[in-house]
């Protein structure tokens, strides 16, 4: 199975430009064989909101309009795609990623380490367990950024029968948690994990880009 990790300059709230840069890296990635694509962390409206009715405006429901859109491509496809957006709950805003098969929307996973940093200092700490995702050719569990430096987010993912560990991250210069985490997450769990960063920067905050993808002995196959 050949997977891929986009690493996008996102621009914060340009929902529209970066859905149009995901449709594009998506249909990329398909035709160079990739049966899942996992984006960064908020790739559709960008994360450094001060404050969360700045926000708001470029949340969305699960089912929306940005996800159909994903959903017809990945169903054109045949591919699978995990992106990272703001979900709309009534009126709470979540970080999530949602999980869009040649099937349809499965569903999403709420971000639930959050920290003082952009859109976390604003949204919601995810309400539910962490879920497992069935793909055409695996399964698929996911956390957020934050999420993956705890060992039981892993861990919990794996003993659910998950195979697959994609982090969509905004991981920033300075940084050294993207050396470590995903090779240990991938060691501890016997997991393949796919980890996409964002590069750029967001009102004076700048990103690491350190995209990779490890196998289940902590080796880098891409990084």
């Amino acid at each position: 199975m050949k997977v891929a990790a986009v690493q996008m300059d996102i621009k914060i709230l340009e929902k529209e430009r970066n859905l149009a840069k995901i449709l594009e890296s998506f249909e990329a990635a398909a035709r160079a064989g990739a049966k899942l694509v996992v984006f960064p962390e908020c790739a559709l409206p960008g994360y450094c909101y001060t404050s969360r009715e700045e926000a708001l405006p470029v949340a969305e429901t699960v089912p929306g309009p940005s996800t159909e859109k994903i959903a017809a491509a990945a169903k054109r496809l045949g591919v699978t795609a995990v992106v990272g957006m703001l979900e709309r709950v009534d009126d709470s805003i979540f970080n999530a990623a949602v999980v869009i098969t040649p099937e349809g929307i499965q569903g999403s996973h709420r971000k639930i380490h959050l920290l003082h940093l952009g859109i976390d200092r604003y949204d919601v700490p995810g309400d539910v367990p962490f879920p497992v995702f069935q793909a055409t050719q695996a399964k698929i569990g996911v956390n957020i950024c934050f999420d993956c430096s705890f060992p039981e987010s892993g861990r919990v993912l794996k003993l659910k029968g998950a195979q697959i560990l994609a982090i969509p991250t905004n991981w920033p210069v300075g940084s050294d948690t993207w050396a470590h985490i995903p090779r240990v997450r991938a060691i501890e769990n016997h997991l393949y994990v796919i980890a996409a960063d964002r590069v750029g920067e967001e009102r004076g905050f700048r990103f690491a880009g350190h995209s990779q993808i490890i196998d289940v002995t902590g080796e880098a196959l891409v990084d």
